[in-house]
């Protein structure tokens, strides 16, 4: 699988990553199967979070015979030192690991976040505290609002960030670009979350994928277009979404990549049109 620069870290990463959703509530067997084909597809960036349910006690002892070969991120939606510090440590332990590559804030939203994030007693303090000791070696953010983005990006000189660079949100509701070019021109490493996400559910709406909170796109086609625009893009990996079956997709699809096409990009501009996106729903997730 190919790898990419990740920013300025001198890492190079698979561009498909392992989303730890994919091992949630699965069998210790099932997970240690994910991982071994994982790593036998090419996969060296895995990505969890406490959030996610079991996941972290699943991945640890599955990634264990491989860790000092991965490149790990993980993540914590405390906002304060005190409990940054204390899930930092509870998330080690879970994934059998003395260090994380890459420890992020998780799912930023508001400046009022970010405000708590990187003021006195914040969990930016803990981070860097952290990284001083080597429990962590990147600093990194995953954000779900552009205004989020742009203001931590502004104050601090993360090494990523992990954003939703998704098709139907960047052609339909012109999200995702503004955040992008600031990355850039930061030289942030630049990881993409929801690469195949399709729409928001419906109300009522009994999903089929039932580890996301929209509906992915699960026709492999269109999935191989929708895939290849967020590879297109000056990204470095793609997250895959929380299904092991979409996770082999996006392998597939990595394996044989070309860059999308202008016919294809204007097939998907116009599909995008009559979709009900994710833009509106990432604010509450």
């Amino acid at each position: 699988m190919e790898k990419r620069l990740l920013g300025k870290t001198n890492e190079r990463l698979s561009i498909i990553g392992f989303g730890g959703i994919v091992v949630m509530n699965e069998t210790s067997k099932n997970s240690a199967e994910f991982v071994s084909k994982a790593i036998n597809r090419g996969i060296n960036y895995f990505d969890v979070a406490p959030q996610y349910g079991n996941a972290q006690e699943m991945l640890g002892p599955a990634l264990k015979p491989y860790r000092k070969d991965v490149f790990l991120a993980c993540k914590t939606l405390e906002r304060t030192k005190k409990g940054a510090e204390k899930e930092l440590h509870d998330s080690l332990k879970k994934l059998k690991t003395d260090h994380f590559d890459l420890y992020q804030f998780h799912s930023v939203k508001t400046l009022s976040e970010v405000e708590q994030i990187m003021g006195s007693g914040g969990a930016m303090e803990a981070f860097e505290e952290a990284k001083e000791k080597g429990l962590i070696r990147f600093i990194g953010f995953s954000a779900h609002t552009e205004e989020a983005a742009l203001a931590l990006m502004e104050q601090y000189d993360f090494s990523t960030i992990l954003f939703p660079f998704n098709w139907s949100s960047w052609l339909k509701d012109d999200f995702g670009p503004k955040v992008l070019e600031k990355a850039i021109k930061s030289n942030i490493g630049i990881l993409a979350l929801k690469a195949l996400a399709k729409r928001s559910l419906e109300k009522n709406e009994n999903p089929k994928w039932n580890k996301c909170w929209y509906a992915p796109v699960d026709d492999f086609l269109e999935a191989s277009m929708c895939l290849r625009f967020t590879l297109s893009l000056p990204v470095t990996s793609a997250v895959s979404p929380s299904h092991a079956e979409l996770l082999w997709w996006a392998c597939d699809i990595a394996d044989s990549f070309t860059p999308l096409e202008e016919d294809e990009l204007a097939f998907l501009k116009e599909k995008s049109k009559d979709i009900d996106t994710i833009t509106r729903e990432l604010k509450n997730i």
